[in-house]
């Protein structure tokens, strides 16, 4: 499958394209709207702000053609700033619309126990429900984040958490949307098989 990663300005986007490459996937770099509306399977990477980023889309005109060829089913995997893209909404540095291809908010974390944000290193994961992503993950296998506001959503479509001081949804999902709040790309062979898993899909 030919995976195309979609560029707006705030994307790690080297890491995300050897990744793929590793495994002998074909990878496209855009920032066309007429690319991802051509695209088999659609990656959306990401680090820094949630403003930032839709705005990123929003001036590319990217938006609409994301949310058309999700609708048509086509598969799309949002990374770190993309994954909390997916959804309804983030408060951080105020109230901005996300894509709303998920069901939920991006919030600031609060942890217990004194942990402080942002929650940067390798943390495990917790399987919770059901997710072909998940086909060569273990629980307990550990995989790198860095963030300090995680996703607010019914359990329904948490594939699996993380344990912070609080449970984070790691990886979400919903219909043929899926999410990564941590990094495959940087999280060894975790994470490459979950992107292997991904572009065989």
């Amino acid at each position: 499958m030919k995976v195309t990663v979609i560029d707006y300005g705030l994307s790690n986007l080297l890491s995300v394209q050897h990744a793929f490459a590793h495994f002998g996937a074909e990878v496209q770099v855009t920032s066309s709207p007429a690319d991802v509306l051509a695209a088999d399977a659609l990656v959306l990477p990401g680090v820094g702000a949630f403003q930032d980023g839709m705005q990123g889309l929003e001036q590319l005109g990217l938006i609409e053609p994301i949310k058309q060829k999700t609708a048509q089913g086509t598969l799309l995997l949002g990374i770190c700033l993309g994954m909390q893209m997916l959804f309804d909404k983030s408060y951080e540095f105020g109230e901005t619309e996300g894509l709303g291809l998920i069901p939920g908010t991006v919030e600031l974390m609060h942890p217990a126990n004194d942990l402080v944000i942002p929650h940067i290193g390798w943390n495990s994961l917790e399987k919770n429900e059901p997710c072909k992503l998940l086909e060569s993950v273990n629980d307990g296998d550990y995989v790198y984040f860095v963030h300090s506001y995680a996703a607010v959503t019914d359990s329904k479509n948490v594939a699996a958490y993380c344990d912070y001081g609080m449970k984070v949804p790691a990886l979400v999902m919903s219909g043929n949307v899926y999410g990564c709040q941590f990094h495959p790309e940087k999280s060894g062979k975790t994470g490459l098989g979950i992107l292997k898993t991904f572009a065989s899909l």
